[in-house]
């Protein structure tokens, strides 16, 4: 039995987190981080969740249950995992990170503990999402050399922080490498007033806030007289909470290193 514990207990995904693990038959609620100082420590981590009591307390530091979990799973923010992801590398634990809108800067911080820890560090945890990525590399195979343009549109909801999303970074990256691209050189996130037209290469970014969108992801291939559109929805945050547990029971047993939910779905290459 893997025993999970959640940072951001009390949020929106937190909570999605906690069902997820419920569901689970190989996998146990070990506990639950809230902010330091919360009001809401020492509450039951289901009551907070609405699943129903849980028997487990909510904490406002890793420190009071670090012999208590063996995977955390972390949705928060660049710093906060940051954080988290230094005190798994000293208490010995595995670590399941979903947090995007990573600088440069921090992504280097985060591959420096890949000989420390073992992770997974995906931008989606979805299953779907993650067989779309193999689609989306088969497709740019096939097309983005015989005359398509590449765009990729997200949408998602009014509170999301980031933009574009990792998902669609993420998409955009595989698109990328199956063309010996690179988005630093041909990704194109903006444009306004006077830009000219696209050039032949370029992978172009859309972004959508807006209401309570869950995340949609498209990326279309269009040249003259065709368009394919490559689409993933979701319309649950359950997608990503259970890929998020799948990740969790398959990293525990893993040595130290970085991974990906393609690895935890092996769909890796090689």
């Amino acid at each position: 039995m893997t025993r999970v514990a959640i940072v951001g207990v009390a949020g929106r995904m937190g909570r999605t987190l906690v069902s997820a693990v419920n569901q689970d038959e190989t996998a146990t609620l070990a506990g639950g981080i809230v902010e330091p100082g919360s009001s809401l420590a020492g509450a039951d981590i289901g009551e907070l969740a609405g699943t129903g009591k849980s028997g487990v307390a909510a904490v406002d530091s890793l420190e009071a249950i670090k012999d208590d979990f063996d995977v955390l799973i972390d949705f928060t923010a660049p710093k906060v995992t940051l954080a988290n992801l230094a005190f798994c590398a000293e208490h010995g634990k595995a670590i399941v990170i979903g947090t995007t809108g990573m600088s440069d800067d921090e992504l280097e911080a985060l591959d420096g503990y890949r000989d420390r820890v073992p992770m997974v560090f995906a931008p989606n945890m979805s299953v779907g999402v993650n067989l779309t990525l193999k689609l989306l590399e088969t497709a740019a195979r096939a097309l983005g050399d015989e005359g398509y343009d590449i765009e990729v549109i997200e949408a998602h909801h009014r509170h999301k922080v980031d933009a574009p999303s990792g998902t669609a970074i993420k998409m955009g990256e595989v698109v990328a490498d199956a063309l010996g691209r690179t988005l630093k050189e041909h990704g194109v996130f903006e444009r306004v007033g006077q830009c000219g037209p696209r050039s032949d290469t370029e992978i172009g970014f859309a972004t959508v806030r807006a209401g309570d969108i869950v995340g949609e992801h498209t990326v279309m291939f269009a040249t003259e007289g065709e368009r394919i559109e490559i689409t993933h929805k979701a319309s649950s945050r359950m997608t990503f909470a259970k890929g998020a547990v799948r990740a969790a029971r398959w990293v525990s047993s893993q040595k130290a290193g970085r991974f990906d939910m393609q690895d935890v779905l092996g769909l890796a290459r090689g």
